[in-house]
């Protein structure tokens, strides 16, 4: 696998670092996570986080599958000792304390490289290292907050307030950019020997996936009026719209073929050449019709409508209706292992040496013996970190 012979330490915890630590996992790096014995990751908690299956919580299988699980307390002097062993043969050390907490653990960037001039450290916090937002303590959706994004979370056809949006976007963002910059990182310590230090920041990774939308912002000095945006529900052919039955059907693509195929099959060209045009008010006579002939169907009877038209559509799923069709089945984004338990695939298909997914996850310390025994540890040193398991 790609990543095989890669060493990563997870400090690690919740969801930015576990899933893109979990994604090394896939493809075959050896990805020690070190928890507090005391407070080990909170996402094995069943009280915090209730869904389950075969004994362990839903997002714990899904963000830790595949790792090792060593048990340190690094307010110790053992623990602190058999950390800085770790990091001597690491890789990549990814953490996601508060800034400043790792330097207070003795294991800040510039520690753990005066250990290891070759490790790629990734530091993954709120709003980054550095800057006055710096110590603000922040969780998915402050940071999206942060980014202006979710002031464009209301509905078009409403006004209401900004909705949470219904995935932690900026926790994965921030994963995925922590993911592209260890690789990238590793790829040039192959010329130059050299690790390097990483900081991502959630809040930044959101800003960064946001360069359909800030045309207003820098070109206009303003912020987007959403209905004359053709992003946010000032677009006929960006818009989302209910059906007889109470459910809902998206179009999603305004390129002129999809704006003919489906003006042209609703027996209504007189709109083509407006929406066609850029959005806002052009646009508003066929968003009411839309709205008006999409009420006078059900969506099962849309879907055979759209079949075999080139529009770019789809029905709004629920969760559950998106996690069960045949097509996310076909592609292994979502498979079972040995004991009928449920998983994520990765979305990572390489044709050549594809993941090999181990679905084994780690008992809190698990590995803790396995693991120091590797180490250059003193007998008291190992006494004092398997204690803390008994």
């Amino acid at each position: 696998m790609k990543l095989e012979g890669v060493t990563v330490i997870d400090l690690s915890l919740f969801l930015p670092g576990p899933a893109a630590t979990q994604m090394m996992a896939d493809h075959g790096a050896r990805v020690i996570k070190v928890e507090n014995p005391k407070s080990p990751e909170p996402t094995r908690s069943a009280e915090a986080f209730p869904w389950q299956q075969g004994g362990e919580t839903v997002m714990f299988r899904n963000t830790q599958r595949g790792k090792e699980s060593i048990a340190l307390d690094l307010k110790s002097e053992a623990g602190r000792a058999a950390l800085a062993e770790l990091i001597k043969n690491a890789d990549v050390l990814v953490e996601a304390f508060r800034p400043g907490v790792a330097d207070r653990l003795g294991f800040g960037v510039e520690a753990v490289r005066a250990l290891n001039s070759k490790i790629v450290y990734c530091s993954i916090s709120a709003f980054g290292q550095s800057g006055p937002w710096r110590d603000k303590p922040a969780h998915d959706t402050a940071t999206v907050a942060a980014s202006g994004v979710l002031s464009l979370s209301c509905s078009p056809e409403g006004d209401s307030g900004p909705a949470i949006i219904g995935v932690a976007i900026s926790d994965m963002l921030a994963s995925w950019a922590a993911l592209s910059g260890i690789l990238m990182a590793l790829l040039r310590r192959e010329t130059t020997g050299e690790g390097d230090y990483l900081d991502i920041s959630m809040h930044e990774s959101v800003l960064a996936a946001s360069p359909n939308i800030i045309g207003p912002v820098f070109a206009g000095k303003r912020a987007p009026n959403q209905l004359s945006e053709r992003s946010h529900g000032g677009g006929a052919m960006l818009n989302v719209y209910r059906t007889a039955d109470n459910r809902f059907l998206a179009l999603g693509g305004g390129e002129h073929k999809f704006v003919s195929a489906l003006f042209d099959g609703l027996e209504r060209p007189d709109f083509i050449s407006a929406v066609a045009g850029p959005a806002g008010n052009g646009h508003e006579p066929a968003i009411r019709f839309l709205r008006e002939a999409f009420r006078s169907k059900t969506l099962s009877e849309w879907d055979q409508w759209f079949d075999g038209r080139d529009i770019c559509w789809s029905p709004v799923l629920d969760l559950h209706e998106a996690w069960t069709a045949e097509h996310v089945l076909a592609r292994n984004m979502r498979f079972q292992d040995d004991e009928g338990n449920d998983h994520i695939g990765t979305p990572l298909k390489f044709r050549q040496e594809p993941a090999e997914i181990s679905t084994v996850l780690p008992k809190v310390g698990g590995n803790t013996s396995d693991i120091i025994d590797d180490l250059d540890l003193t007998p008291a040193q190992r006494e004092a970190i398997l204690e803390v398991l008994k």
